[in-house]
C-alpha cells in the first residue's frame, strides 16, 4: 500500500479517536468512547480520503462534506475556499448556501486559529496549507449555548484532517518535478508496518489509559508532520533525534518491556546537518528486524561519535543478522523493493556529501546488525532551514 494512504489512515484514526472521546451522556462529563463510536468516527474520518486527496475544490468538498459533519456531530457544516462556501451539508436558520459568500455568514479572515462566533452558533476552523490560508472549515449549531470547548477541539482536528490530504495533494502534482530518487525516498520515509502498528497501539490505550493514547496520537501527529515536510530537505542531528525519540516511544507502547533502547550520542555532533529521515529509517529497520521478530523482544542502541572533521552514527540490534552478502545488497542499486528505505538514506547521503559518506552494514547470523552511517560536520550549502 502507497506509504501516503498510510499517513492518511493515521491522520484519520487520530481524529476519530478525538471525535469519539467528545460523545457525552452527562452534562460536564466526557466519557471514554465507545467501539461503536470508535468505528463510526472512523468510517466517517476515512471516507473522506479518495475525494480530498484530489485536492480542496467544489467537488471534493461535495463529497467530503456529509462525511465531515457525522464527525463533528455539527448541526451543519460548511467547506469554504477563501471566499465563497464549496458546499455545505445540514439545515437550520441563517446558514449558507453552496456558492454564497463566506464573509457574510461568520469572519473567515481573523486570524489563522480555531475561532467561535457567537452571531452564528459557529465554529471557524482555518484550512493553511504550506502557510497559505487555503479555505475554513463552519460547523454551526442550532443552539447558540451549544458551542463547548470540545467542539473547538474536534474542529480543529477535523480540519488538520483536511489539510492533511489537501498538502498531500500537493506532493501529488508536484512528483513529475522531482528526480525519481526523490520520489523513492519520500515513498519509503514511514512504513504502512509502522503506521498500522503504532495506531493499533494506542488503540488498546484509550478505554484504560486515555490521556497516555492521546499523548501517543499527539506524537504520532508531529513525527508524520516532520516526515513530509517537503520544504525542508535538511536537519540538525538533534532534530532527527527528538523525531526517532517520538518514533521509538510510539514502538515502545507496542512492544513494552520487550523494546530495550539505549541513545548515546556526543553533544559535539548534535549541530552536524544531515537529510531529513536519514536515521529513523535505520532505526525502523533495527525494530523490524531486530526486535519485532522475536518473541522476546530484543535491544537497539543509538551511538553517536565526534570523529573530528566527520561524525559517525552507529544503529546497532541483537536481532537475528543476516549474511554478509545480503547486507552488502542492501545498499546496491536495485529494482526490487527489497532494503528500500537503507537503500535511498545512502544515495541520499552520498549525493548530499559524497560517495566518502553513505552507510555501512556489518551483519552476521545470530549477532544482530549494526548499521553506520559517516557524515561531515559541515559541508557549504547544505544547512537545515
Amino acid at each position: 500500500m502507497d506509504v501516503v494512504l498510510g499517513l492518511l489512515l493515521g491522520v484519520a484514526l487520530t481524529a476519530a479517536a478525538l471525535a469519539g472521546a467528545r460523545l457525552v451522556t452527562a452534562p460536564r462529563r466526557v466519557l471514554a468512547p465507545g467501539d461503536e463510536a470508535m468505528r463510526a468516527a472512523l468510517h466517517a474520518a476515512t471516507a473522506t480520503l479518495p475525494h480530498l486527496r484530489q485536492g480542496l475544490s467544489a467537488e471534493s468538498a461535495g463529497r467530503s462534506v456529509a462525511h465531515l459533519r457525522r464527525l463533528t456531530q455539527a448541526s451543519a457544516l460548511a467547506v469554504a475556499d477563501g471566499e465563497r462556501i464549496l458546499a455545505i451539508d445540514g439545515d437550520g436558520d441563517g446558514i449558507p448556501r453552496a456558492g454564497d459568500a463566506l464573509e457574510a455568514f461568520v469572519t473567515a479572515g481573523r486570524d489563522d486559529r480555531v475561532h467561535v462566533e457567537p452571531r452564528a452558533a459557529a465554529v471557524v476552523a482555518p484550512l493553511s496549507v504550506h502557510g497559505q490560508r487555503v479555505g475554513s472549515l463552519v460547523a454551526y449549531f442550532r443552539d447558540p449555548n451549544r458551542v463547548r470547548p470540545e467542539d473547538t477541539r474536534v474542529m480543529r482536528e477535523a480540519a488538520a484532517l483536511v489539510v492533511a490530504q489537501v498538502e498531500l495533494s500537493w506532493v501529488d502534482e508536484q512528483e513529475e518535478r522531482l528526480a525519481r530518487a526523490e520520489l523513492r525516498a519520500l515513498r519509503a520515509q514511514i512504513s504502512p508496518h509502522f503506521v498500522y502498528n503504532a495506531l493499533a497501539a494506542v488503540a488498546r490505550y484509550i478505554h484504560t489509559r486515555p490521556e497516555e493514547a492521546r499523548e501517543l496520537l499527539t506524537e504520532f501527529a508531529e513525527f508524520t508532520r516532520y516526515a513530509f515536510r517537503r520544504e525542508r530537505p535538511y536537519v540538525t542531528l538533534a532534530d532527527e533525534l527528538q523525531y526517532v525519540e517520538k518514533y521509538l516511544r510510539l514502538e515502545q507502547a507496542r512492544f513494552g518491556d520487550r523494546l530495550t533502547v539505549r541513545v548515546e550520542v556526543a553533544p559535539e555532533v548534535l549541530a552536524a546537518v544531515v537529510p531529513v529521515l536519514s536515521l529513523q529509517p535505520l532505526v525502523e529497520n533495527a525494530v523490524r528486524h531486530g526486535v519485532e521478530a522475536r518473541a522476546a523482544g530484543g535491544r537497539v542502541e543509538i551511538v553517536g561519535r565526534d570523529l573530528g572533521p566527520d561524525v559517525e552514527l552507529r544503529v546497532v540490534d541483537d536481532g537475528a543478522g543476516m549474511e554478509a552478502d545480503h547486507a552488502r545488497g542492501l545498499l546496491a542499486p536495485s529494482t526490487n523493493g527489497s532494503g528500500i528505505g537503507l537503500r535511498n538514506v545512502h544515495a541520499r547521503l552520498q549525493a548530499t556529501f559524497g560517495d566518502e559518506y553513505g552507510l555501512r552494514l556489518r551483519s552476521e547470523p545470530g549477532h544482530g546488525t549494526t548499521v553506520t552511517m559517516t557524515v561531515p560536520k559541515f559541508r557549504a550549502g547544505v544547512r537545515a532551514e
